[in-house]
């Protein structure tokens, strides 16, 4: 049976390496996910029951009686509130694209963390190659 020498110097770059390599599989796996991103929009959808401003109409006495659903998509722009009134049906893709621009933000979250501490790593990496 024969011995394999290993140096100290290359147990521990193996060792650091490991969560560099757990790091740059999940950001590969995040980038995947990406792939799988739909058309998207900023915003919410919003389900609306009116009053119709009439004094005789059964509306402006009674809640359930209100007219509607009208649905609206609001967002921000240059720091204004934007209303979008939308029909019943394209209110559903609209609801979907707010949902795929909220997993698109999340995603982009933690890709930019995952990405900084990867840099962190291979800078470490870097510095300590540089050194022996």
């Amino acid at each position: 049976m024969s011995r394999v020498s290993v140096s100290k110097s290359a147990t521990r770059t193996v060792a650091r390496n490991a969560p560099l390599e757990r790091h740059t599989q999940r950001f590969r796996e995040l980038r995947r996910d990406l792939a799988q991103i739909e058309y998207f929009c900023k915003g919410t959808v919003l389900k609306r029951m009116m009053k119709c401003g009439k004094a005789q109409c059964a509306c402006a006495s009674d809640a359930t009686r209100r007219h509607g659903p009208y649905f609206e998509l609001t967002y921000k722009a240059d720091g204004k509130t934007v209303n979008v009134k939308l029909s019943p049906a394209a209110a559903p893709l609209y609801t979907t694209a707010a949902q795929q621009y909220r997993k698109l933000k999340t995603l982009l979250n933690r890709l930019d963390k995952l990405s900084k501490t990867i840099l962190h790593h291979q800078a470490k990496l870097a510095d300590s190659q540089r050194q022996d």
